[in-house]
């Protein structure tokens, strides 16, 4: 019986998908021995078995369920001379399903990196999400999100913003489903409400506290 995004192509033209991870060599006390597609609607769910070496040489099979759902970037703009970041807000279902009052969370400007690279994603994100052309950009980190179970890396940018590279009303693409309000914060709030829990998004939350410490807020502090 043919699988769809196995040994036929799936709704996104893909094969193949139990193939990831079967050809791992770098560390020689994991040895994969089995892949399962388990969802590929447009992400892919997996569940991998293997064999673990432990740090007292015993081997145990074990099995991991990992959600790829593409490695994505977001980017802190910020006017380092009137102060202020400039930041989204939309409603996420994920969130609000679990337990946000109403789902609408601030954040910085993000998405997927589809096939472009990571600069050329985050450029496309920001003129798209918040109607501004991005000039150099600096990579700041690029964590992984939730080792336990997701896929994902995360390219942190930051690049400085004036009124000036508006070029356009943001907002997100509408066929895509996207309804994203454009938000410019003064700094110091935007890491006020860090504290309050007003901003709960973790890329959010780790480039105001880069900004704040390192970056371009550094020696300002959050008094401006």
């Amino acid at each position: 019986m043919s699988t769809p995004g196995v040994d036929v192509p799936d709704a996104r033209g893909r094969t193949g998908l139990d193939r990831v991870g079967r050809d791992l060599t770098g560390n020689p006390d994991v040895v994969v021995t089995d892949v399962e597609l388990l969802a590929a609607g447009w992400h892919v769910l997996r569940r991998t078995t293997f064999e673990q070496r432990h740090r007292d040489g015993r081997w145990s099979t074990e099995q991991r369920e990992t959600y790829d759902r593409g490695n994505g970037a977001t980017i802190l703009l910020y006017d380092r001379g009137r102060a202020t970041v400039l930041l989204t807000r939309q409603f996420r279902f994920p969130v609000y399903v679990n337990g946000h009052p109403d789902g609408m969370l601030v954040e910085t400007a993000a998405g997927l990196l589809d096939d472009d690279d990571p600069e050329t994603a985050i450029r496309r994100e920001a003129a798209e999400e918040l109607g501004v052309q991005v000039g150099p950009v600096e990579l700041v980190f690029a964590p992984w999100t939730s080792p336990g179970s997701v896929t994902e890396r995360l390219y942190c940018y930051a690049a400085p913003c004036t009124p000036a590279d508006r070029t356009g009303d943001g907002g997100g693409l509408a066929e895509e489903g996207e309804d994203i309000e454009v938000v410019e914060l003064p700094f110091a709030k935007a890491l006020a409400m860090v504290g309050t829990g007003e901003i709960a998004d973790a890329k959010t939350m780790l480039l105001l506290q880069w900004a704040a410490l390192s970056g371009p807020f550094a020696q300002t502090g959050c008094s401006a």
